[in-house]
């Protein structure tokens, strides 16, 4: 018969005991090598629509403030998320990245205005109900 207790973490032994309350917490001991330990928490999850926009942003040079009022998400997170995935930092370079974030209607007043859109580089993302556009603008020296 299986246990109806968790495995112990150190040996993934199935002989269990409940061992106290800690924290409002069940405790429980492994009977094979006296380990103690509670259940692990469930974290609170950020849907991975909004790991892949805060990975796309950094990738685009936006900092990590900024992506933190853009998606309201920690900024902490997102460092972790470029750790935990590997993202090379972005090469600075002679464009510097500006953003701005507009609802349909101003989307399209946006794009028709010739001078919004030639010579430069920009890229539209959805961001929640509303687009997000960043555009590169050429630092140039005097």
């Amino acid at each position: 018969m299986a246990s109806i207790f968790p495995p112990c973490p150190k040996c993934d032994s199935d002989d269990i005991s409940k061992n106290g309350v800690i924290k409002g917490k069940q405790r429980y001991k492994c009977r094979t090598c006296l380990y103690n330990f509670t259940v692990e928490k469930m974290g609170k999850s950020i849907d991975s629509y909004y790991v892949v926009k805060a990975l796309q942003l950094y990738i685009e040079g936006v900092s990590y403030r900024e992506i933190e009022r853009l998606l309201g998400i920690s900024h902490v997170s997102v460092m972790n998320w470029v750790k935990k995935y590997q993202i090379k930092v972005p090469k600075q370079n002679l464009a510097t990245p500006t953003y701005r974030i507009l609802n349909h209607k101003e989307l399209g007043e946006f794009v028709s205005r010739p001078q919004n859109v030639e010579g430069k580089g920009m890229l539209i993302t959805e961001l929640g109900d509303k687009f997000m556009v960043i555009q590169w603008n050429r630092i140039t020296f005097n």
